[in-house]
């Protein structure tokens, strides 16, 4: 008799501990709980990922076998794609469930147990990846704004688990050591592939020409692998997929038409719901950025819409929006503008532009300016303050000369370590070109420089010529332009940056000095020259007299033949 009450006893208990569960415990239509790692180990911590693509997300809710609820602790983002992030350190033995809220309304659950959870796996790239890959590039590359972000390469990121959300997904330490070195074409396609790895997903991408003057890119078909599909691929065959990306990728995969269908990437339209994080930018001249983060607008601050890119010698450096570092023209040789992957369908098909819900080609009817103020107006939907832009322009300034400062360093090391002098390549190809020139000059950074030094120089005539982004009339804007213009003759007296002379002495630059010196800047992108040349030094100056490396005459003489390029700000057509 006793033996049948104790029984009843633990029939009830366990009634009474399942009841706690939530009835139906299911992904939602509205968010999507992700876990990391796919396979959760008794006693070992996970990381979850509550992520929507248009619902505000604001608690994780975890129930124990035993029915009680923790809330867990949970870093938000508030925005588009909307997630929350928690790391739970560990989990025993016995089913849990996993819910994530918006105040009382349950909008997914998900079950975690220890070993496989069996979640069926899609093997196509749908919505609920779609916006997962968002989010986990975000996480990736967040940071305060006011930390200049910026990584030697992508290695650091990849394998710091605080950041990547996959680290270590599979269980196999497959990110301990592997290389991760992208520049700046390969860079989205690292990421996208890499991703599909992590999540037994398809990845495609073609080959492509780099187009001509009076034509963009054109590419061949996709080449779908499948390596990755519903399987636990190894690092050497996510490496050999790696390094068939490194060699076949290049500038004109992302400057292809906007009305081609044959092409990795295709033209989106210019909302903000549709301008995620790990959208593309491509500008006209092969240079490649990745959306990482919109900062909302708020009554004392600007918003600033963020992206991160690689560079010829790896480093990764987060930049903001503006004219200086997003360049846009709309030229015969190239289809500029923002992009996104084209999407692997279940039978392993691209879809086409007219299946594509956000295919766009509205930029290709814009003019520069129409251009910048449709972005500035998704950034700052209430208008800006003309202070808080003019500020906010001067720090990209800033930011951007910060970046410099690395890049020429890193030429200044490859001599210290006993380089020889470096190859100067023949008319337009330095800008795109291999070897240790690809790597050491700055061509191309230079020419952003001087963008962006003109950007700066003419935001208060942009007040008069556009008032109403600032919230102005066409009566007020000449006082305000006038205050605009005292502000910036005190601020760029009082922003500076640093770099080391040749005699491994700092040297301090103002930005007042940095624009007196803007003639300079055509003709500073050789790594040959000694680190005071490149940053405009004069001769007979106390900071000129560390200078003891000249690039060669027949060098100086090719680069006085091509100055109009960055006098003019204007790249040469292919």
């Amino acid at each position: 008799m006793k033996k049948h009450i104790y029984q009843a006893l633990v029939l009830i208990g366990c009634f009474i501990s399942y009841s706690a569960f939530a009835g139906v415990c299911e992904q939602g239509d509205k968010a999507r709980i992700w876990i990391s790692p796919r396979v959760v180990k008794a006693g070992e911590p996970i990381k979850v990922m509550a992520v929507s693509s248009d619902h505000a997300l604001t608690e994780l809710v975890l129930t124990l076998p035993n029915g009680e609820k923790q809330l867990l602790n949970t870093t938000v983002n508030d925005g588009l794609p909307h997630h929350l992030s928690a790391q739970i350190d560990t989990l025993g033995e016995g089913q849990y469930q996993l819910e994530v809220k918006d105040k009382n309304e349950t909008l997914a659950c998900r079950e975690v147990f220890n070993g496989d959870n069996g979640t069926k796996k899609s093997s196509a790239w749908n919505d609920d990846y779609e916006v997962f890959y968002s989010a986990w590039i975000e996480q990736l590359f967040d940071s305060p704004v006011s930390e200049n972000l910026s990584f030697p390469s992508l290695e650091p990121v990849l394998r710091n688990p605080e950041r990547n959300f996959l680290h270590n997904y599979l269980g196999l330490k497959e990110d301990k050591s592997f290389p991760a070195t992208p520049d700046c074409a390969d860079f989205p396609y690292f990421l996208r592939s890499y991703f599909a790895w992590k999540n037994g997903l398809p990845f495609s991408f073609r080959s492509c020409n780099r187009g001509s003057a009076k034509n963009p890119p054109s590419c061949t078909s996709a080449t779908i692998h499948t390596d990755f599909v519903n399987k636990t691929a190894s690092l050497a065959t996510f490496k050999a997929l790696s390094n068939t990306l490194m060699n076949g990728v290049q500038s004109g995969n992302g400057r292809t038409g906007l009305g081609s269908e044959e092409t990795d990437f295709y033209p989106v339209a210019l909302k903000r719901e549709v301008l995620l994080p790990g959208t593309i930018y491509a500008d006209p001249y092969g240079h490649v950025l990745m959306l990482s983060k919109w900062i909302p607008q708020t009554e004392n601050s600007a918003g600033i819409l963020f992206a991160v890119d690689a560079q010829p010698d790896n480093s990764i450096a987060r930049k903001r929006f503006w004219e200086g570092t997003f360049l846009f023209a709309n030229v015969a040789s190239a289809g500029p503008g923002f992009k996104a992957f084209r999407p692997i369908t279940k039978n392993n098909a691209l879809l086409k532009n007219d299946k594509l819900a956000n295919y766009s080609t509205e930029q290709g009817n814009m003019t520069p300016e129409e251009f910048y103020a449709q972005i500035y107006r998704l950034i700052n939907p209430n208008g800006l303050d003309a202070k808080q832009a003019y500020e906010a322009t001067l720090t990209a300034l800033v930011e951007q000369l910060e970046t410099r400062v690395q890049s020429v360093e890193n030429g200044e090391d490859y001599f210290r370590k006993g380089g020889g002098t470096i190859g100067m390549p023949n008319g337009a190809a330095i800008f795109e070109t291999v070897g240790a020139w690809e790597d050491f000059a700055t061509p191309s950074r230079d020419m952003r420089l001087l963008i962006a030094i003109n950007v700066l120089q003419k935001f208060p005539e942009k007040m008069l010529k556009f008032p109403e982004l600032f919230n102005l009339t066409a009566d007020s804007a000449p006082q305000v332009k006038t205050q605009i213009e005292e502000l910036h003759e005190k601020l760029i007296n009082e922003k500076k940056i640093h770099y080391v002379r040749s005699n491994g002495e700092p040297w301090e630059l103002t930005v007042a000095e940095i624009l007196a010196r803007k003639p300079a800047f055509e003709m500073s992108y050789n790594p040959n020259d000694c680190v005071e040349v490149r940053w405009g030094a004069k001769a007979d100056t106390e900071e000129y007299a560390s200078c003891k490396r000249h690039a060669p005459p027949a060098q100086l003489k090719q680069m006085a033949a091509v100055r109009d390029w960055f006098r003019d700000a204007k790249r040469p057509s292919r």
